[in-house]
C-alpha cells in the first residue's frame, strides 16, 4: 500500500549540538517539477556536528544523507512515481557553467546553494525541481534504505579519490577511521589500491578498519610515517586526511612519498590556520596538496553502483538506527566518537 501525503511533517530542529527538538510543521503538496518523499533513512554526517559551522544557521533542520519512498509528484515529473524508492542529494550542480563543463562540478555556484525542504531529519522531504532533475537516483530493490543513505557520502569519497588520483597498486594511508575514513578504505580497495593503511586513536574504530580489509591499522599515537616508510621502503602514494587535527596533517606530510598526493577531506576549526613546512614540500616531496568537497551526479551514480554490486559493503558501517525523537541521542553518540560509526535516523521507528 502506497503511503498517502499528510498535511503535517515531523522534523528534528537543530538549535545546537545539545539542543535538538522534534517539532511539527505544515507539509504542502508538491508544486510543478517537485516531488515529496517519505524519509526511510537519514544518516548523521560529521559535518552535522561541527557546531561552529552549523549554529550560525540555527534553528535549522539538518540531514542530507537520505533514502526513502516517493509519496507525491508535481506536474511535469515523469521519471518518478508514487511508491518509487529513491536516493536524493541536497547539493546539485547546474551542469552548464564553466566549472561544470570543465568537470569541476563541486565548484558550481548552484551546488553551494541548493537545499532540501526542510532537511533530512524529517518524516518527509520536499525536493525542488533542480534536485528532482539532477539529484535523484532510483534505489534498486535489493539495496537497503540504510545503504541507500550512504550513496551521498560515498559519492563525496569517490570524487575526492578521483581528484587525488587513487588507482591500482597505490599505497594509501587513511588518517581517521570514522565513517569517512572507512568509506575511503572501502573505495580505495575497490579501486585496486594496495596496501591501504588506516590510523585512528580509538580502538573500536581501529578494529573496524581492520575488519574492512586495511593491510595494517595504526594507533594515532604511533610514529606512523616511520613505520610505513620502513615497511614500503618509501612513503605512501596517497594520504587521505579525514580529520582536521593538526597532528594528523603533520603526519600526512611526513608519510607521503615524492610526487605523491595529500587529500584533505575534513576542515579544521573556523579560526585555525595551517602551517606547512613549505620548503620540504617544495624541494623534497614535490607533493600535491588537494582538498575535496561534495559530489557530482556521476560520483553518486558510481557510488550506487559500488553499493549495488556489493563492492562497497556500507551496511557494515551502520552501528545505530534511531527514531526521529532520538536525534539528540544520535548527535551525542557522534560527539563521543567511540563505538558509533554511521548513525541512521528512521522517522518511521516508533510510529
Amino acid at each position: 500500500m502506497r503511503p498517502s501525503l499528510p498535511t503535517h511533517n515531523r522534523v528534528a530542529v537543530y538549535y545546537s549540538n545539545h539542543d535538538i527538538r522534534v517539532e511539527t510543521r505544515s507539509l504542502a503538496p508538491p508544486e510543478p517539477g517537485e516531488l515529496v518523499f517519505e524519509v526511510n533513512a537519514s544518516g548523521i554526517c560529521g559535518s552535522d556536528i561541527m557546531e561552529w559551522y552549523r549554529r550560525p544557521s540555527a534553528p535549522v533542520v539538518l540531514g542530507h544523507e537520505v533514502a526513502g519512498r516517493v509519496v507525491a509528484v508535481g506536474d511535469g515529473v515523469e521519471r518518478f512515481h508514487a511508491g518509487d524508492r529513491i536516493v536524493a542529494t541536497h547539493h546539485v550542480p547546474c551542469l552548464a557553467c564553466r566549472y561544470c563543463r570543465a568537470g569541476r562540478e563541486t565548484a558550481c555556484e548552484l551546488l553551494r546553494t541548493t537545499r532540501f525542504d526542510p532537511g533530512g531529519f524529517a518524516a518527509f522531504i520536499r525536493l525542488p525541481p533542480v534536485n528532482v532533475a539532477h539529484g535523484v537516483l532510483p534505489l534498486p530493490a535489493h539495496v537497503s534504505d540504510d545503504a541507500g543513505s550512504m550513496v551521498e557520502p560515498l559519492g563525496c569519497v569517490l570524487r575526492g579519490q578521483r581528484k587525488a588520483g587513487v588507482g591500482p597498486g597505490d599505497a594509501v594511508l587513511v588518517i581517521g577511521a570514522g565513517v569517512s575514513g572507512c568509506l575511503h578504505l572501502l573505495a580505495a580497495r575497490a579501486r585496486g589500491a594496495e596496501p591501504v593503511y588506516a590510523v585512528d586513536p580509538q580502538p573500536e574504530r581501529r578494529r573496524t578498519a581492520s575488519e574492512l580489509g586495511a593491510a595494517r591499522v595504526f594507533d594515532a599515537s604511533e610514529p606512523v610515517a616511520e613505520a610505513v616508510r620502513r615497511e614500503l621502503g618509501r612513503g605512501v602514494d596517497r594520504v587521505i586526511v579525514c580529520t582536521g587535527a593538526r597532528d594528523a596533517i603533520a603526519q600526512a606530510l611526513a608519510a607521503v612519498d615524492r610526487a605523491g598526493t595529500v587529500l584533505f577531506f575534513a576542515p579544521m576549526g573556523s579560526e585555525d590556520v595551517l602551517s606547512v613546512p613549505f620548503n620540504r614540500v617544495f624541494w623534497q616531496h614535490e607533493a600535491t596538496l588537494a582538498s575535496s568537497y561534495g559530489a557530482a551526479p556521476r560520483d553518486l551514480a558510481e557510488a550506487l553502483e559500488l553499493i549495488a554490486t556489493g563492492r562497497a559493503a556500507v551496511d557494515r558501517l551502520v552501528t545505530h538506527r534511531l527514531p526521529l525523537e532520538q536525534t539528540q541521542r544520535g548527535f551525542a553518540l557522534m560527539l563521543e566518537a567511540r563505538e558509533s560509526l554511521k548513525i541512521v535516523i528512521d522517522p518511521r521507528l516508533g510510529m
